[in-house]
């Protein structure tokens, strides 16, 4: 039985999450991409950051996953972006 999963990453602008989702949809790497604005407070260089991103969850197989990572860090424009597995069961 084939096994899915979402990844998960955050950009800082709508039309790159949109961008990188499209081209993963036309490359048949990822059946589908939900894009949520989020409000993000993390730590960066020893400053406490706020940022307005947005959040995608990537709809795949999991045997793309690898694809999917790759194609998502050579695009990314964050130099440490986070990309995250999430089976689903």
């Amino acid at each position: 039985m084939e096994e899915f999963c979402i990844v998960y990453s955050t950009f800082p602008k709508r039309k790159k999450a949109r961008q990188i989702a499209k081209e993963l949809i036309n490359d048949k790497l990822i059946a589908c991409a939900n894009i949520f604005k989020i409000d993000a407070l993390y730590r960066w260089k020893g400053e406490l950051e706020e940022a307005h991103e947005y959040a995608v969850f990537f709809k795949t197989r999991k045997s793309l996953y690898g694809k999917v990572e790759k194609r998502i860090k050579e695009y990314h424009p964050y130099d440490c972006p986070a990309i995250i597995q999430i089976p689903i069961n």
